[in-house]
């Protein structure tokens, strides 16, 4: 098995990753029980400390996926450990994900680890390692909005099922993004494989830059409106509604102005 050829040191899970899965454990719990005496605070520190953690859970994904497809050369670089400081573009990774957070409340895609794809045989594979990362996104998401479309929801206070609603769109968010067949992002690397090589010499220059046009083309009125209208749709066929989702964006915003709505129950 290719795992045999990673040490047990590479496997071993980070003391950054712990501490980031502890803080998201007792702001939640603070959240949950109202202990804060803010808890926007509180929300905006549980909804933070899961995004990272799903980030960093997106990564992973990448890399242990390529380890089963033949990159043994995974473990070595410390990707297997789930520590957000040992991945090749930490700034694209965690650091841009988390101020697009906190700015606008959107899901920004990460980037993805070094793989040595001269090691993995089989278009398949290829296309598994780039799907891995944000099928991640949406498992995560199922497992945010489960409490929604499973009517579980009784007992559950309204400030941590407005941070699960938000939490919730930043993972739809970043799983419809990244599956875009734009290059650069994990949408292309499923595709690319299946592609000539005169159009992946073509295509390659722009890569770099992909991202950066998705973002552009967003500001576009009309199409924000659109990808946010199919957010919004997603959410709904989930079971979060527009309150749920709304209140979800301004309790993690605590900062900006608070709607009283948002602040009583329904």
């Amino acid at each position: 098995m290719t795992t045999a050829a990673t040490r047990r040191s590479d496997r071993r899970i980070s003391p950054v990753f712990i501490g980031i899965v502890a803080v998201t454990a007792v702001t939640g719990w603070a959240t949950w029980t109202g202990f804060a005496e803010q808890p926007g605070l509180a929300a905006f520190l549980f909804v933070t400390a899961a995004w990272i953690v799903s980030l960093c859970l997106h990564e992973y994904a990448h890399a242990r996926t390529a380890l089963h497809s033949g990159d043994i050369s995974i473990g070595a670089k410390g990707y297997l450990t789930l520590n957000p400081l040992a991945y090749t573009h930490a700034l694209l990774s965690i650091v841009l994900p988390v101020i697009f957070v906190i700015m606008g409340g959107i899901g920004l895609p990460g980037g993805a680890v070094f793989i040595e794809r001269s090691r993995i045989k089989g278009r398949w594979r290829h296309s598994l390692i780039s799907a891995a990362g944000p099928l991640t996104n949406v498992l995560f998401a199922i497992v945010c909005t489960a409490p929604f479309w499973l009517g579980a929801l009784d007992g559950v206070p309204d400030p941590f099922r407005y941070a699960l609603a938000f939490l919730a769109l930043l993972q739809i968010t970043a799983a419809i993004l990244n599956f875009l067949p734009v290059p650069g992002l994990d949408g292309y690397g499923v595709i690319e494989p299946w592609l000539s090589h005169n159009i992946r010499r073509q295509v390659e220059p722009f890569a770099p830059f992909g991202l950066l046009a998705v973002f552009a083309v967003l500001f576009i009125p009309s199409v924000n409106a659109a990808f946010f209208d199919a957010i919004y749709w997603i959410l709904g066929g989930l079971g979060i509604d527009d309150v749920e989702r709304y209140c979800g964006q301004n309790l993690y915003r605590f900062w900006g102005d608070v709607n009283e709505y948002c602040t009583v129950d329904r």
